[in-house]
Order: structure tokens, then sequence, then C-alpha cells
């Protein structure tokens, strides 16, 4: 009795394996197609080296109003979660970005609030960038391939516009703020569509509903799951190591199906680990905690609430860089702090001499977590496990703060800005051995010394490829015979 129930067991595992693979083969040599392109090619982002350089010089001689009267102005009833004054083309404005995400741009001229962006002034903005040959509009965008996230809502719609360089770069300038949301080149659009697009299943009306596209991404993903476990399973059933087949050989198949065998069960581990952490990118179940500071926290750690900041313009007016295109105001520890992002990287604090004072530093990151007790406070002047760069260059040095609550809860700080760059706990770092480790293999024995990291990562999917490959041509040709016999009756 035991020996058949073991055999029909054993039947509908070969048959699951079989069904599951045809419904997901496809998806596999897609996954691991794709994720080959993104080693090298990632999905469109303005970075800050791109940002600040297409900024132009603030115009000090026409700013009028300080930012406590951009404040009282604006009708603020607390200090927000960002303030700053920058260039409107040629027009000195306040940016002011709200608690809850809003967005509001007023005149440093005499404060009148700014709803809207015209095209020509977007196409001003965009002759600052100095990739920019001959700029020209291309219309007005909602929504599309490329700013489909929600991060970019607050700035919606926006004007795109074509910087006529070789590269085929283009702006997305924001209608209601004016800023350079976004931008593009011919060659990141072009290569997203075969790299990060297929492999985050990004497809706009599914990603444009957030909650919808995690659901479909974590269907997928488990059930994909499902046909790697069975097929690994199937995979260790059949082959010998020891007592191999009659002609020696360790797998009883030929051809395309003993490629896809010993493929399969030599590359079934990563291939499950793969899988499984592509899974858990989207966190489910919300087994991960969000790791987002909360406005409390930040609160904290600035140490005024109130629409105020005591600097006027005289006191900061001469005390930036000559190339200053943007000037941040906020409080740290209760005191105001002014900087100004200098065009090419440099951040230069006002009024303290020396740049920003580290006991100041100190004691606003006490505030932190005030429950949790005095934090252990280290200087990073080198990468380690958790925080490294891999496609970009990671902030160095850095000041890392340990406190002692029941999270473990550890806050990456920039010691010249000021700035939380991130906060993680004890489910953060273990999604980042879950997720990061096993999807990305960016481990600093490997990512230190390239080419080991393509290397081994190719070799994987090497593996990967032939596996799925091999299941391919294995269900079309199943598939195939099933229709002949189906016609034949």
């Amino acid at each position: 009795m035991r020996h058949v129930i073991v055999k029909r067991l054993k039947r509908w595992l070969f048959l699951s394996h079989r069904w599951l693979g045809i419904v997901t083969c496809l998806l596999f040599a897609t996954w691991f197609v794709s994720g080959l392109v993104m080693m090298y090619v990632g999905f469109p982002t303005l970075e800050e080296a791109e940002r600040r350089p297409a900024l132009p010089s603030l115009d000090w001689q026409h700013v009028r109003l300080s930012p406590a009267e951009a404040l009282a102005a604006a009708g603020e009833a607390r200090f927000p979660q960002d303030l700053r004054l920058a260039m409107l083309d040629l027009l000195p404005v306040y940016r002011i970005t709200g608690w809850d995400g809003s967005r509001r741009t007023l005149s440093a001229v005499d404060g009148r609030a700014i709803p809207t962006v015209e095209a020509g002034t977007a196409l001003g903005i965009a002759g600052h960038d100095p990739r920019a040959v001959r700029p020209v509009d291309l219309g007005t965008v909602g929504r599309d391939q490329w700013s489909v996230t929600a991060r970019y809502d607050p700035l919606r719609p926006f004007h795109l516009v074509a910087l006529g360089d070789p590269a085929g770069t283009r702006l997305y300038v924001s209608s209601r703020t004016g800023e350079v949301a976004l931008d593009t080149t011919g060659a990141e659009r072009f290569w997203n569509w075969v790299g990060a697009i297929p492999h985050w299943i990004y497809l706009t009306p599914l990603r444009a509903q957030a909650e919808l596209w995690r659901d479909v991404v974590l269907w997928v993903s488990g059930v994909s799951i499902a046909a790697a476990v069975s097929g690994f399973w199937v995979g260790l059933l059949r082959v010998r190591v020891r007592r191999r087949y009659r002609d020696g050989r360790p797998t009883p198949y030929r051809g395309w199906m003993a490629w896809h065998h010993l493929a399969g069960t030599v590359g079934g581990v990563t291939l499950l680990t793969f899988i499984v952490s592509g899974w858990l990118s989207v966190n489910p179940n919300r087994w991960f905690a969000s790791q987002s500071l909360s406005q409390a926290t930040l609160e904290r750690y600035a140490g005024v609430t109130d629409p105020r900041f005591d600097l006027g313009l005289s006191e900061f007016r001469g005390g930036f860089c000559s190339d200053a295109v943007e000037v941040r105001f906020r409080h740290l520890g209760g005191a105001p702090l002014a900087q100004a992002a200098c065009r090419y990287g440099k951040t230069v604090t006002c009024c303290e001499a020396g740049g920003l004072s580290q006991q100041r530093l100190v004691d606003a990151i006490s505030r932190l977590m005030p429950e949790a007790g005095p934090a252990r406070i280290t200087l990073l002047t080198q990468e380690d496990a958790y925080w490294y760069g891999h496609h970009q260059t990671v902030l160095l040095p850095v000041l890392r703060a340990v406190f002692s609550d029941p999270s473990r809860t550890w806050f990456h700080i920039d010691p010249t800005t000021g700035d939380v760059l991130n906060r993680t706990d004890r489910s953060a770092r273990l999604y980042r051995w879950l997720f990061n480790g096993l999807h990305s293999w960016d481990y600093g024995f490997l990512i230190r010394r390239r080419p080991a990291w393509d290397l081994t990562v190719w070799a994987l999917a090497a593996l990967g490829l032939v596996t799925s490959i091999s299941a391919i041509v294995i269900g079309w040709h199943r598939l195939r015979k099933r229709n002949v016999r189906s016609a034949s009756t």
C-alpha cells in the first residue's frame, strides 16, 4: 500500500513539474536574460551628479524674501519637510515640500504662488543642462513607462523635453514646480525594454496600480517557485552519481531532456535562491518592517516644528560658494541650518567655521530615539556589508549611529550635511541577505573584485538559461505532439 501511495505521489510530482514548467519556462528565460542586462543598465533615474550641473546659479541680487517670509507667504502652520531656494529658469523661487508630499513653488522676489510652469519656461529650464544642444518640446506627459511609479505623483504632469544631444536625452520637467524630476537616454530606453521592464513586470497600466502589480508579482513568482521546487526534487530523484544508468550516464535522459535534467539539478539551489529572493522583493505578507523615517523622528532630529527660520538673508547671502545652485533651509538639534549645493558636488554650511559642528550633530542624533538611550556612533571610512556601493558610488565617510532598542536600529548619517541617509533594523539587515545577497550576489568579496562578480553571476545565469531554454524546447515538443494527437482523433 505504501509503495502504491509513493508511486502515485511521484507521478503527481512529475506531472506537476511538467505542466508548471511549460507555463513558467518562458518567464524563467526572460528573467535570466533581463537580469543580465540589468547588471549594466539600470532603470532611468536622475542622479545628483546629473541634476546639480543642470541648475542655473542662484541670482542673489533678485532674492527679496527670507525663508521665514516665504513660509509666512505660503501660510505654513508647521515647518515643512523640505524648504529650498533655487532658480526657476531666470526667477529665484522657494520650493516647499509638505509632510503630506505636496509641492508648492513661490517667487523669492514677491512671494506670489507659482501654480503652473508653461512649456516655454520648461524649455528654458532644459536649456541650462550642459547636455542641451537644441531643446525641443515633445508635449505633456501624465504618466509613462519611465515615470510610472508613485514617487512622481506630486510633480505630474510633466513637460517632456528632448535635449537634441547625441545620447537622445529627454528631461521630465514638472509643470507644477519646474523641477527636473527625471532624465532618460536613448540607450536606457532601449535596454530597459529587455532589462528592468520584463524583469520587474513593469508594464505601465499594471505598475501604475501598485497593489495590483505587487499581487501579480507575488502570484507569478509563487507559481514559479513551485515549478522550480518540483523540478529540483524530480532532478534529485532521477540523477545517479554512484550507481549510474546502464550506459554510465548520471541521467536516464538524452538530448534536450538530459541538458534540462543535469543543468536543473546542478544549478537547482541557485535557481531557487534567485526566484525565492525575487519573490521576497515585494515583501510578501509584509514580513519585513518599513524602514522609512517617520515625521515624528525627523522632527525630533530637527528640534523645531514651528514655521520659522531665524537666519535672515543678510546673514547667509554671502556665506556660500560662488557657484551655489540651491540652498536648503532646515533645523538640526533646534538650531537653523542653511546649506548650499555647489554646482559640482560640494556642499557648504553657512555661518559655521569649519562646516557643520560635530558636537551639534551628535546632540541631534541623540534625539532620533531618545527612549533607547545614547547611540554608539562610529565613523565609517570604508564600505562594509551594510553600507556599500555596487552600481553606484556610496557616500564615505559616513556616521553610523547604533541604538540599543529592541529592534537594534541603526542610522547612517552624512557628517557633512547632517542628512539621515537611511534607517535599518534587524528586519532590514535580514532582508539585505535574503534579497540583495541571494538575488544580486552583492557580497563584498565579489563586488570589490570585479570582474569576479560578473563572471560568477554570468556562470549562475548560464545554468539557469540552459535549464530554461531546454524546458522551452521540451515543452514546445510536448505541446506539438498533443496537438497532432488531437488533430488525428
